[in-house]
Order: structure tokens, then C-alpha cells, then sequence
């Protein structure tokens, strides 16, 4: 098994992997280089980044006790009612909890944290879960008032909120979702750009091919329509520099929040094997050193360590990629103002988490379900992305010598190691039926399965429907 080695500077570079705005344009205009608007009754936060470490203590809530609406600010009149806090989530000992985060900043003093994925590590179990949250995610923040979980930076900041900005989106994720935060990191779209370049890039392994306008080179004004051109992503291995990746991770003109974060999520994978690729883990000093300026952080040189020895075993196969998606929420639009908000569906959030934080209380001594994936497409990359799919739905894929042999379609060798159940698993991580099992008794084979990736091989799918078997 292939053991990634993570380091606090890959969390710093993964906060920044998806931003608010609409870059697109077709045969219109471009869009202006316009601001967010300003939430109501409150000015937006801090013109420059926050000192390092962030100097306001943060300190973490008696979940008994929260702050009534209006008790900070000025908020406006509640347009539906507060919900009740939720439960915490138990957590297994020494689960920390990291808030990645993706400013939309562009000029000016306005932003809100777009992007919002808790990277949450197990060191028992050797095993992470990376969650997206949608920034329209309509809940409480405590102490203002209903909102979009994107402002609550904002109001925290502005409102005398303790612990300003980090502190109130802190409470908000306990109150709302169950789930304690222990360190953010925030990162701005330059400095994004910078560490990925800095890297030398990242080659992402990309499911689904993807079209979007896009300024046909980062230094072109945008309010010119000639500088704007349609350009598509297709599916495979596709190197990208900074530029590229904040594209493709931010864009969202011709697809939903929900798909930004599939691709989001492409990102943060492939930055985790760029890392493994540079030996983040032993030049963790270095790498702090010179991301340190292009982030905003509350996470220290020597906490920076413990977190690495945290993930040092961590693998692929045991990082769940989770999302909050279509199934968890409900759309709704807010009341005199018009907003297009996501309603929390509690229960189906609840199933979620707990199947996503549901980490085994030790690393087994027998390896996981795995499969071995061999190209017979003629396409290598297609066997890439074939990995890739098994490892978000929990299962552990073994690269397998490439076949010589097309095959038209694609087809799964049973070696009759396996229950049915876990056949059925594999199946549905890569979206195939029985009638592409091949049944083959060989209880000496070196996996239970071997996936032929044919010519046929469809690589696209949404990570939100996979499950873990």
C-alpha cells in the first residue's frame, strides 16, 4: 500500500481550491470586475490579511450556551426561524479538524470565505474525511442572525463577535452541523496561483470533461469580450499551473456550486499526490517558511508537525471525499430579498456525517478490499481516472500492468475471493452491471478483483452518490 505523506503546507495550498463570482460570458458582454455585494446592515472585513498567528483568541463554545440573534450587530428582521443547535458529533480521540478556506477577494476590503471544506484527520485509523460545504448553506450564526455560511467571517469580524471572523464560522459549523474546528487556513486567489506554480503544477485527473469561459491569459482585462474564450477541459491527466486550477476549481457560470466542488475536490487530490512527489513531510520547515506569506492561519510551526505525523500514513483510499449536496439540502429563496439559499435538511446531514467520520477505531492489520486496474483501452489515463474512482468510494486500487489486447468494453474478473456484497461495491463505485463480472476462481490471485478498463470505459460520475462499502 502507497502511504501519503502529508504536510501542513499541503493544507495551506488546498484551502484556496475553489472561489465565488461568475467568470463567464457567452456572445454577451464579459462580466464587470464587480465586488460581492455587501451583506445587509454590515460593511465587509479586514482590507489586509490578519496577522499570523490570528490575534483574537479562539476559545470553544459550551455548546449549552449560545448567543441569541441580535445579541452582536445589527442584523435584520429573521425571515425564518432558528433552528435548534445540533447535537456534536463524537468524534474518535485526537480527530483534528481543519477549516480549509477560499477567499473571493479580488480588489477592495470585501470577501467571504467561498470555499469551505473541514479536512478532518484520524491518527488512530490512519484515515481523513475531506467535506465540502456549499457557501449558500442558509443556517444560524450565532449571536446575528440567519444567513449564508459564507458571511459568517464576515459579520464575526465586523460585529465584535469574540474571537471575530474564525471564531463565529467556528460556532456556526458546531451549532449547525455538529462538528468541533480546531485551525483554519485561508488562502486568496494569488496566493493560490503562487503556490501552485511554485510546485510546478498539478496534473489533475479530471472525471468529467468541462467547458467554461475563461480570460484567454491571466494578465488580459476582463472587461474586454474579445479576451474571453470558451475553453474545455477534457476528461483524463491534464496538467495545469495556477492560473489553470483556480479556473477550473472557481468557475461556475455553465454548472452549479455542487459540481465546483466535484472539481474542487479533483484539486485537492491532486495537490496530495504532488505532495507525496516533492516529500512534503520532511521539508515541512521549508515549505512553512515560504507559504506562510500567502496565507492566513492560526496553525503554528510546531502544531504544523504534530498534523504531519498525524497523516504521515494516511492513503488515498482512506481519505473520503464527502459533499453536502443535492440529497442534504433543500433550495428556498429568502423572503424581501430574494436570495437563492440552501435550507439544511438535518437528518439526511446527520446520515451523512456519521457515515463519513465513522472511522474505524485502529488500522487493521488485513488490507482493504482492493482491486487490481489494468488499461485495455489503449488510454492509460483512463486506468488513472479508474483508480482514482475506486479510491473515493473507500476501496484500494493496485496498478496492473497494461494489456496489450483491447477489449471493447469493460469488464470485472471475480477471482472468488470476495462476498457478493463487496462485488456489488465495486460495481456501484464504477457504475457497472453484473453482466460485466467475469467469474474466475483463483484464491492465489493478488487481488480479490481485476477491473479491465475497455474502450468503452465512461470515467465521469459524482463522488457525492459514493459510498465506502
Amino acid at each position: 500500500m502507497r502511504r501519503a505523506r502529508f504536510a501542513w503546507a499541503l493544507a495551506c495550498m488546498l484551502a484556496a481550491c475553489g472561489y465565488g463570482g461568475k467568470a463567464a460570458v457567452g456572445t454577451r458582454p464579459p462580466p464587470k470586475a464587480e465586488a460581492p455585494p455587501a451583506p445587509q446592515g454590515t460593511p465587509f472585513g479586514p482590507a489586509a490579511p490578519t496577522s499570523l498567528p490570528f490575534e483574537a483568541p479562539i476559545v470553544p463554545p459550551t455548546p449549552e450556551i449560545w448567543a441569541a440573534p441580535g445579541a452582536y450587530g445589527s442584523p435584520p428582521p429573521l425571515t425564518t426561524a432558528v433552528p435548534t443547535p445540533v447535537q456534536p458529533l463524537l468524534l474518535p480521540p485526537g480527530t483534528q479538524n481543519i477549516l480549509l478556506l477560499g477567499s473571493d477577494r479580488r480588489t477592495g476590503t470585501g470577501f467571504r470565505t467561498d470555499t469551505i471544506i473541514l479536512a478532518s484527520f484520524q491518527p488512530e485509523s490512519h484515515a481523513a474525511t475531506l467535506l465540502s460545504i456549499p457557501r449558500d448553506l442558509y443556517v444560524y450564526l450565532p449571536g446575528y442572525s440567519m444567513q449564508r455560511i459564507n458571511t459568517a467571517w464576515i459579520y464575526g469580524q465586523t460585529t465584535g463577535y469574540p474571537g471575530g471572523g474564525p471564531q463565529m464560522l467556528y460556532d456556526a459549523i458546531r451549532y449547525n452541523l455538529g462538528l468541533h474546528v480546531d485551525h483554519y487556513v485561508l488562502v486568496e486567489m494569488v496566493g493560490f496561483e503562487q503556490a501552485i506554480d511554485t510546485l510546478g503544477g498539478l496534473d489533475l485527473r479530471v472525471a468529467c470533461s468541462y467547458t467554461d469561459w475563461k480570460l484567454k491569459a491571466r494578465d488580459l482585462a476582463p472587461s474586454a469580450r474579445s479576451n474571453w474564450g470558451l475553453y474545455t477541459v477534457p476528461p483524463g491527466v491534464v496538467h495545469m499551473d495556477g492560473y489553470d486550477a483556480l479556473w477550473y476549481a472557481r468557475s461556475r457560470q455553465r454548472s452549479s456550486d455542487f459540481d465546483r466542488s466535484r472539481r474542487q475536490q479533483e484539486v485537492l487530490r491532486a495537490l496530495f499526490r504532488r505532495a507525496l512527489s516533492l516529500d512534503a513531510f520532511a521539508r515541512l520547515p521549508t515549505f512553512y517558511s515560504d507559504l506562510r506569506d500567502l496565507v492566513v492561519t492560526d496553525v503554528g510551526l510546531s502544531e504544523a508537525g504534530m498534523l504531519a505525523l498525524a497523516g504521515v500514513h494516511v492513503d488515498l483510499a482512506h481519505v473520503h471525499s464527502r459533499f453536502i449536496g443535492r440529497g442534504q439540502v433543500t433550495s428556498w429563496t429568502v423572503p424581501g430579498s430574494g436570495a437563492q439559499v440552501l435550507l439544511p435538511r438535518p437528518d439526511s446531514i446527520r446520515d451523512l456525517l456519521q457515515e463519513a467520520f465513522l472511522y474505524p477505531e485502529e488500522e487493521s492489520a488485513e488490507p482493504g478490499l482492493q482491486v487490481e486496474v489494468v488499461d485495455a483501452s489503449g488510454r492509460p489515463e483512463w486506468a488513472d481516472l479508474a483508480m482514482d474512482r475506486l479510491a473515493y468510494a473507500g476501496l484500494e486500487a493496485l496498478p496492473g500492468p497494461p494489456q496489450t489486447q483491447r477489449e471493447p468494453v469493460s469488464r470485472l474478473i471475480d477471482y472468488g475471493q470476495a462476498t457478493a456484497e463487496q462485488r456489488r461495491a465495486v460495481l456501484r463505485a464504477l457504475s457497472l452491471g453484473e453482466d460485466s463480472v467475469v467469474p474466475l476462481d483463483d484464491p492465489a490471485a493478488a487481488a480479490p478483483f481485476r477491473l479491465l478498463v475497455g474502450e468503452n470505459y465512461d470515467p465521469c460520475f459524482d463522488p457525492a452518490y459514493l459510498a465506502a462499502p
